[in-house]
């Protein structure tokens, strides 16, 4: 348990929540609940061994961050999760209450136990031990199926490496559900277009050969969609969003969209993940209050080239 204030909210409660959810304690004491609930919740805390962190925020002593939440009463509870409030209770709940609270929202301890496999892949990776960090990501996925994102970074890997074969049966059980997440299909695409060129002769044509048979039938889709995976595989994927948008612009539903299909995947394969370590809104914190001293946020090369792509898609489809 953590008092925080209005100098400390920016890191012990935005910034950690990106890591870990917390809850945010509002109590003052001369709130006879408040004494009632907060040695509950420091209890609670320590049985849930580092699945959330419990903060206090007494509102007499810090008015502004009570103003900014909204706190019409005390004792009131907001979970932070990735710097934003995703819901909250008011009153000194009784303890069965609580967890059954806590529990909708809160990763489960084969989540995190997952997520701790999944960081260790990721330095297994930046050390260059890739078959190392399969296997920590193969041992992750184990322990919480249910994890998009887990099943996403391990079958982003296996198409990486060319162990199409595993990366197919991995990604079957995401594409299963009803509707698929967006970036499973994406990696669906990515794949689809590497097993093209794997298993069509077209995979081992010089771009010359595509380009031949383009410049006598502009509307030869079929060669143009082939160039395009070929394009994928060898990783020029701009020139590749370039292609498939010529067969956007001249037939929009042509081969049954495939052609916006991949192309949308690969925007979304492209997009930079959200940083972690910052706030929801530069400037400012979840409650809306500004924040001296933050600089402008630079929209990188990687950012901005997909921006241009998406307004080209955009175009075209106009």
């Amino acid at each position: 348990m953590i008092n925080v204030g209005i100098a400390t909210f920016e890191a012990e409660v935005i910034e950690a929540s990106m890591h870990t959810p917390v809850l945010v304690d509002f109590w003052a004491p001369w709130c006879g609940p408040c004494k009632v609930l907060g040695p509950l919740l420091e209890q609670i805390e320590a049985e849930y061994n580092g699945r959330f962190k419990l903060v206090k925020i007494d509102t007499e002593a810090e008015p502004q961050l009570g103003q900014a939440f909204r706190i019409q009463s005390i004792p009131t509870c907001v979970l932070m999760i990735n710097g934003q409030p995703v819901n909250g209770f008011m009153g000194a709940l009784p303890k069965g209450q609580i967890t059954a609270f806590l529990d909708k929202f809160l990763p489960s301890e084969s989540d995190l136990a997952a997520q701790a496999e999944a960081e260790e892949a990721q330095a297994a990776l930046a050390d260059g031990d890739a078959d190392s960090a399969i296997d920590k990501l193969l041992h992750a996925v184990t322990q919480a199926p249910d994890n998009d994102e887990l099943r996403f970074e391990l079958v982003k890997q296996l198409i990486g490496m060319g162990r199409l074969e595993e990366a197919g049966t991995h990604l079957a059980p995401g594409l299963n559900q009803l509707p698929p997440k967006l970036r499973l299909e994406a990696l669906k695409h990515w794949h689809d277009a590497l097993t093209f060129v794997m298993r069509d002769e077209r995979g081992e044509w010089a771009l010359e050969q595509f380009d031949a048979l383009i410049a006598q039938n502009k509307r030869d889709f079929d060669t143009r969609l082939a160039k395009a995976r070929a394009l994928i595989a060898e990783g020029q994927w701009p020139e590749a969003m370039e292609e498939l948008l010529e067969i956007i612009m001249r037939d929009k539903a042509w081969g049954d969209e495939v052609p916006r299909k991949t192309y949308v995947a690969l925007l979304e394969l492209m997009t930079p993940p959200k940083p972690k370590d910052g706030g929801p809104v530069p400037g400012k914190t979840a409650g809306g209050i500004e924040l001296a001293g933050k600089a402008a946020v630079q929209e990188d090369p990687q950012a901005e080239l997909v921006s241009r792509y998406r307004r080209k898609l955009s175009m075209a489809l106009n």
